[in-house]
């Protein structure tokens, strides 16, 4: 049994045994040893800091104990102090690691920005690194976009600018050059980087207008750099926050929707179950469905909760490559199962079946066809007309399938006896299915001499499941047949309006005339009455006849109103002829009954204005010369 202590380790903290522990503090010992005074600090935060990622690339979880295991594989990876000991007289290094002749290690470079050799952000910088090009040129392309993306390019910088880290350690550095990150390339790096500032304050105590000295417009770009750095970062907070406030607020509306699912739709005597049943288009159980959709909407909610938070904590540790792998082989599958849903839902109602019957109305060519529409008391008392569905029972206690989804057709025929027909639509995933699943449509209706009565519903037993059951009806009359419907006939009825148009006020007499349905007593005024005619203008009211009367087309405005005002006299008190001139036929009407509500008004006669004025003791008219 070993002992176990815990570590700080680049920021990091670590169990470890005993023993890997103290292989580990001889490595560091080592490597300590190994190194020159100059930057060996500096070049050991940087080793520690490479260790403690490779240790967290390896560990499952955070509980796991280091093993002596794991601190071998780091030191084969990092290599020996002895194998990369600097030397002046020895520019060259050696590798403790083996190649064949000729053959070159292939590199794997990250995406960092630059902030050394960044002008601005170090986006440019970190792209040449990369793809291992003059950063002159990446700078070229970005501002040739700026004329030919109308200014996108501009909104990529400054998202590459807040999702791209900046590259601060020795080992980033390292990563963003594509170099391998081992103790000989971190202590080279460090002491370049020590040369470096040695060389500047070296110039500056010189020569401080030196070759190495930066030029006004870098200084300048430094200055924006920080400032648009500073900016970057902050807006970048807040869009981290506002990330995580999103995704945390779907990500739990996904999963109670999914326990809701599941629990519902699993009990078979929840409210909700025989709906999901009924709907249910697979063979699969609802709350298989519910998986597939809480693994392809919330494993992504779940990485962009991880995004946001990497947004705002720089530092936060990564969830690991098992982690990653396990979340994307989920997600997929949960694509696979949405994907396989939607192919058999749209199999399951990609053909329409009809049953059809057809039973002629026996009358004589005088009788007049009576027509209404009746509800049941057992199930509902609405007129409701949709394309909705509900479960219930019947008398004996079965569930079935309660639909309002019925319309009516009237249409003319060359047929000489008037008849009905009815057809019973449902979808399947065949037309031989669809058909069968529409002759299990349970539709009534009589037809006792001239009157006809049909039920407002459809119902169907629940096993045979919804697929957009529907009833259409279809009335075909002779040209001549006179018809009357009752008033909840409008609810259902769908005929073209140009060809039969029921009134507000249904319960008429009509005739099936040669193109179309014509009324034989309708008010045709009363349409227009029920949607208001107060307070319209001259010009509103003509519009609004010429809309639902169309034998009024092509009469001027005048015109309208005056053939409306000698049918309808009491629509001059409904329409407002104070704010537009009224021009009023005199030819038609001997006496014009004017009502002044202030002391003075206007009207048009025969295009000649005329004005009145009215004061105590007299009526004062002018006309246009």
């Amino acid at each position: 049994m070993n002992k176990t202590v815990s570590i700080n380790l680049g920021g990091f903290f670590f169990h470890i045994d005993e023993n890997a522990y103290q292989k580990l503090n001889r490595y560091f010992d080592a490597i300590r040893n190994s190194l020159p005074p100059d930057g060996k600090d500096e070049i050991m935060n940087d080793i520690e800091s490479r260790i403690s990622e490779l240790l967290s690339e390896k560990l499952k979880n955070d509980k796991q104990v280091v093993s002596t295991l794991e601190v071998d594989e780091i030191i084969e990876i990092m290599g020996q102090p002895e194998d990369y000991r600097l030397d002046d007289d020895e520019p060259t290094q050696k590798s403790n690691t083996y190649y064949p002749p000729g053959y070159t290690p292939k590199r794997t470079r990250k995406f960092y920005r630059d902030g050394e050799k960044g002008m601005i952000s170090g986006v440019c910088a970190g792209l040449s690194h990369y793809f291992r090009i003059d950063p002159l040129w990446i700078r070229i392309i970005f501002i040739l976009s700026l004329f030919i993306s109308f200014g996108t390019s501009v909104i990529i910088y400054i998202i590459l600018s807040i999702l791209i880290p900046k590259a601060i350690t020795t080992t980033e550095k390292l990563e963003m050059t594509g170099e391998p990150i081992n103790i000989s390339n971190i202590e080279r790096k460090v002491r370049e980087e020590f040369d470096a500032l040695g060389n500047k304050i070296q110039s500056v105590d010189y020569d401080k207008l030196g070759s190495n000295a930066k030029s006004g417009a870098e200084k300048l770009g430094n200055g924006l750099g920080k400032v648009f750095s500073a900016l970057f970062k902050g807006f970048a907070k807040v869009i981290g926050a506002f990330i995580i406030m999103f995704s945390t607020l779907a990500l739990v509306g996904v999963i109670i929707g999914f326990f809701t699912m599941l629990f519902t739709s699993s009990m078979e005597n929840s409210s909700f179950y025989p709906y999901a049943d009924g709907v249910n288009y697979t063979s699969l159980p609802i709350w298989v469905a519910g998986i597939f959709g809480l693994l392809a909407i919330g494993i992504p909610l779940f990485c962009l909760f991880l995004l946001g938070l990497k947004i705002l904590v720089e530092n936060l540790k990564s969830i690991g490559n098992t982690a990653k792998y396990t979340l994307l082989a989920l997600w997929i599958t949960g694509i696979v199962g949405i994907i396989y849903i939607c192919i058999t839902v749209g199999n399951e109602i990609s053909h329409e079946g009809k049953s059809f019957i057809k039973e002629e109305i026996n009358i004589t060519q005088n009788d007049t066809i009576n027509l209404k529409f009746k509800y049941n008391n057992y199930y509902d008392k609405s007129w409701e007309s949709g394309d909705g569905f509900r479960i219930t029972q019947d008398t004996a206690g079965t569930n079935i399938i309660y639909s309002n989804d019925v319309r009516i057709y009237v249409m003319k025929t060359d047929e000489t006896m008037p008849y009905l027909q009815i057809e019973k639509i449902s979808l399947g995933n065949s037309i031989s299915e669809a058909r069968k699943r529409a002759e299990f449509i349970d539709y009534n209706y009589v037809i006792e001499g001239n009157n006809i009565v049909l039920d407002n519903y459809l119902t169907t037993e629940s096993s045979h499941k919804y697929r957009k059951q529907n009833v259409e009806i279809y009335l075909y009359l002779p040209e001549g047949t006179y018809f009357k419907p009752d008033s909840n006939v409008k609810y259902y009825d769908r005929t073209n309006n140009y060809f039969f148009d029921l009134w507000y006020d249904s319960e008429n007499l009509y005739q099936m005339a040669k193109d179309k349905v014509n009324c034989i007593d309708c008010d045709k005024f009363k349409k227009l009455e029920n949607e208001g005619l107060e307070g319209l203008t001259p010009s509103h009211f003509a519009s609004k006849v010429r809309e639902e009367l169309p034998e009024y087309e092509g009469l001027s405005d005048e015109e309208l109103i005056n053939k409306v005002l000698e049918e309808h006299p009491e629509y001059r008190e409904k329409i407002n002829f104070e704010n537009e001139d009224y021009y009023y036929d005199e030819d038609d009407h001997n006496t014009l009954d004017i009502e002044l509500n202030g002391e003075e008004g206007h009207i048009r006669i025969n295009d000649k204005s005329v004005n009145i004025s009215v004061e105590t003791d007299k009526v004062s008219v002018e006309t246009d010369k």
